[in-house]
């Protein structure tokens, strides 16, 4: 079976394609990929079996080798630094909390820096 890595895959049309180790690109659709995997990433290696296609050759079975590493996870963030962080979001959400309790919306300036942190906060937990 040939080897190659994903060089492109546009997850929302279904489809990409494989640069072979031999140089060769080889479309790939997803229903050549294994039932419940995620769409592969570009640079995830693969292997794969080969058919002559309407438009050129067809990758058929595909098994996911490895997956390229992930970029967000290199730019981790310590979980020391992220216990600072993460306090200091609960002292941000109790200060909109008792703001809520006295019957008034935090001012917008407030509202806006704290749904900014919480999705600066997700994003890194998410990683």
């Amino acid at each position: 079976m040939p080897t190659g890595k994903v060089r492109f895959f546009d997850e929302d049309k279904g489809f990409g394609f494989i640069s072979g180790e031999d140089g060769t690109d080889v479309f790939l659709h997803a229903s050549a990929l294994p039932a419940g995997t995620p769409s592969p990433r570009p640079g995830t290696k693969v292997e794969y079996d080969v058919a002559d296609g309407k438009r050129g050759p067809s990758a058929l079975r595909v098994q996911v080798l490895t997956a390229p590493p992930s970029v967000a996870k290199a730019h981790r963030k310590k979980p020391e630094d992220m216990v600072v962080i993460i306090e200091d979001l609960i002292k941000l959400l109790d200060d909109t909390s008792n703001t809520l309790r006295r019957g008034r919306y935090p001012d917008r300036k407030l509202a806006t820096k704290v749904a900014q942190v919480l999705r600066a906060v997700a994003g890194d937990l998410e990683a």
